[in-house]
This record gives structure tokens, C-alpha cells and sequence, in this order.
């Protein structure tokens, strides 16, 4: 293990306890945190994909209930994480745990959208994953999951301004120091979301942000050749050639 993927551990660490600190009122009544639960997941991807600088890195949200809610890997669709980054592992459970969203691991029968599309583009692209990860890192902004009562996911923008302000306080730290210790050229945030964040935690910082279209099913833009608008979008800003 490298001093790089070490200080990434580290920073994971840090962000899954300032964030599991905070609380939530509702509508929210259950909050999954897959940096404790799932760590050996998210372990296995720094140990093998984090152990070098990278040149841009990808930003998403935050956990996916099906995905890194699942595995503990960012965008972590559980056949992606399997077969083509090849982590498997054992994950726990969180507690409580939302009875209509239990966390099944990697016997999960339900795939997150995003997360395929996603990691497709990528192997598309790349063919292995050595070569995705040779100039290149996917991160979350966020590393809490929030459920309500029904089960139904509530993303980050959705808080209410207090807990939102709180939860942005710890992962604008956690993502300052992520670039520190990566040293990207570009940040892209994967959808507005994580672009406007990205811009509010690094604007002292030598890195240039960038955004793509989100590839959640939700968006009917993304449903339109996501993978295609995606290239696009990164060609135009010159991230990609």
C-alpha cells in the first residue's frame, strides 16, 4: 500500500465519523453510512485503485441505495464492482436498517442504474480497469445514504438548510483534502449537484471543475445516450480527447 492510499484511508476514515455524527431529522428517518458498515469494500478499492496521483476526478452525489449503499464502492452497481473491478467482500449491516431497504451486499438482485452506465462508459473506454485508473478517480461528495419512512431515497439537496449546511462543512473538508493528497488537474462533478459543491469547496485550490450530464434513469436527458452526451461533454471541456 502506497503513503497515497494511506492518506485516502485516512481521509475516508475521518469523513465517515464527522458524518455519522450528524443528525437528521425528518422526513428522514434512516441514515445508511457504507463508509462504516461497507468499509471493507471501499477499503478494497483505495488499496487497489487510489495508490497513485490522478489527473481528473470523477464526483458524484452520494450513495446509491442499490449501489455504493451495497458495496461500498462510489456508483458501486454490484455486477461493475464484481466483475470488472473485481472487489467482492463481505459487508455488514447498518443499524437500524430501513425493513424495505436491507442491505444484501453483493447478493443484492437489484442493479443501480447509474452505476452501470457509469462503469460502462469506462470499461468501454478503457478495457481495463489499470487504464481507467492510471489517470483517473471516482469519489462521492457525500458518504451518507437518507431514507424515509416509505424507503424512498433522499438525496443531499433535498435536506433541510441546517443539516444541509452541517453535511457540507465535513464533506467540503473531506474533498479539500482528496485533491491535496491526488493533486487532480479537473474535478468533474457528475451532475449539478456535485459540480456546484465542488466549486464552493475548491475554489482556493489549483484544480479546475468540470461537469457532466448525471446518469441516473430519473433524468430524461440520460435516457437518451447518457454514455455519448458523456464523451461529449468531456471532449468539449477538453478533459478527454
Amino acid at each position: 500500500m502506497t503513503r497515497i492510499s494511506t492518506q485516502l484511508l485516512e481521509a475516508a476514515q475521518a469523513l465517515s465519523r464527522d458524518a455519522g455524527r450528524l443528525k437528521f431529522a425528518a422526513p428522514v428517518t434512516h441514515v445508511y453510512n457504507p463508509l462504516a458498515y461497507a468499509w471493507t469494500g471501499h477499503q478494497q478499492y483505495i488499496e487497489r485503485f487510489g495508490g497513485a496521483r490522478k489527473e481528473v476526478i470523477f464526483l458524484g452525489m452520494n450513495p446509491g441505495p442499490f449501489g455504493m449503499a451495497q458495496t461500498g464502492v462510489p456508483f458501486g452497481e454490484i455486477a461493475a464492482v464484481r466483475d470488472w473491478l473485481k472487489i467482492e467482500t463481505a459487508i455488514a449491516r447498518p443499524n437500524p436498517e430501513h425493513p424495505r431497504r436491507p442491505v444484501l451486499g453483493f447478493q443484492c438482485a437489484r442493479s443501480e442504474v447509474s452505476g452501470q452506465r457509469l462503469w460502462k462508459l469506462f470499461a468501454d473506454r478503457f478495457g481495463s480497469p489499470g487504464k481507467f485508473f492510471a489517470r483517473h478517480f471516482v469519489v462521492n461528495y457525500c458518504p451518507l445514504a437518507f431514507l424515509e419512512e416509505t424507503g424512498r431515497n433522499r438525496t443531499p439537496d433535498k435536506l433541510a438548510p441546517a443539516e444541509a449546511a452541517a453535511l457540507a462543512a465535513v464533506c467540503d473538508a473531506h474533498l479539500r483534502a482528496v485533491v491535496e493528497i491526488l493533486q487532480p488537474q479537473w474535478i468533474v462533478g457528475i451532475g449539478a449537484f456535485a459540480m456546484r459543491r465542488a466549486v464552493l469547496a475548491v475554489e482556493k485550490l489549483p484544480v479546475r471543475v468540470g461537469q457532466i450530464l448525471h446518469p441516473s434513469p430519473a433524468s430524461p436527458a440520460a435516457n437518451r445516450g447518457w454514455a455519448e452526451q458523456a464523451i461529449r461533454q468531456l471532449q468539449a471541456q477538453k478533459i478527454w480527447d
